[in-house]
């Protein structure tokens, strides 16, 4: 693991962007673009980020960026990653950057058929739980119980597990991560680099205007998801599955985890659920189910 303190201190992601205050997903791509370095070009489907980057002519973003069709950026990506291999420059990096919306629902299509073929690029998913840059719509990463303008009294399906979507495409690489911890995605999006054809990682976002917390409190919310158990760190890589940070401490027994209620009585989204007990035991059920099968899947892969 690596400190912030050894972490390269160019900044690819600029001052004056427009983010909200708190924003999750600004703080994963900082860390991203810190791994990745200044030789990548990034595709931008409709998303948060489409309109956070500025205005044109102007950027906040230090790297060539192509904003794109909401369902377009696996596509898209894997074309700019051929146009290079045909010009035999290997030093570019292709990132794929879109929110869950262009991503479990809108942009899963392309994003499949590039697993399918082995296109080599990385796709990042910044995992907000909505569809956040239209109304906070509720998407396919939404969560059980949770509130959005389209679930005014919580969602009533599970959260599709796109990462294990993506797993089942025998990839090279799947990860997942969270804003709030930014040497472990740090590190991932450094490992990635390195490794052709399709990669994949899955980063929880934070998001304080969707999920209804102050500003200030987006790394205490993401650390709970992963205390609870709710959102697990695990990368897959060369046939191996190993769970990292917290979730690996939780894996080995180190560390117990947290009652979910801790996590999500500090967000207004939960509000309608909150003194429902049958729904906090089936999202505790599902996170234990999740936990079981995760374990037994990294014993089947040693």
């Amino acid at each position: 693991m690596v400190s912030i303190r050894d972490m390269p201190k160019e900044e690819l992601l600029l001052p004056g962007h427009a983010a909200c205050p708190g924003c999750g997903a600004m703080i994963a791509l900082r860390y991203a673009l810190k791994a990745l370095g200044k030789r990548t070009i990034m595709c931008v489907p409709a998303c948060c980020t489409s309109v956070i980057q500025g205005l044109y002519p102007h950027t906040s973003i230090a790297v060539p960026v192509l904003n794109i069709a909401f369902a377009a950026a696996a596509s898209t990506a894997s074309g700019i990653s051929a146009g290079l291999k045909a010009r035999n420059v290997e030093d570019v990096t292709v990132l794929a950057w879109a929110g869950d919306g262009g991503t479990y629902d809108i942009g899963i299509q392309a994003l499949s058929g590039a697993a399918e073929r082995g296109d080599d690029i990385i796709y990042a998913c910044y995992d907000n739980n909505a569809y956040g840059n239209t109304g906070i719509q509720r998407s396919g990463a939404t969560p059980y119980g949770a509130w959005t303008t389209t679930t005014p009294t919580g969602k009533k399906e599970h959260r599709k597990p796109l990462e294990l979507i993506m797993l089942e495409h025998n990839i090279p690489y799947v990860a997942t991560a969270c804003s709030a911890f930014p040497d472990d995605l740090y590190m991932k999006f450094k490992k990635a680099r390195k490794i052709k054809g399709p990669r994949f990682i899955l980063i929880l976002s934070p998001c304080p205007i969707a999920w209804r917390f102050p500003s200030w409190s987006t790394v205490e919310i993401g650390k709970l998801a992963v205390k609870s158990g709710a959102w697990v760190l695990w990368e897959y890589h060369n046939g191996k599955l190993e769970f990292t940070g917290w979730s690996k401490l939780i894996a080995e027994g180190k560390l117990k985890k947290i009652p979910v209620i801790e996590y999500l009585k500090h967000q207004g989204r939960f509000k309608p659920i909150l003194k429902d007990e049958k729904a906090i035991n089936e999202i505790e059920r599902r996170i234990n189910d999740y936990w079981k099968f995760m374990k037994a899947l990294k014993e089947a892969l040693k």
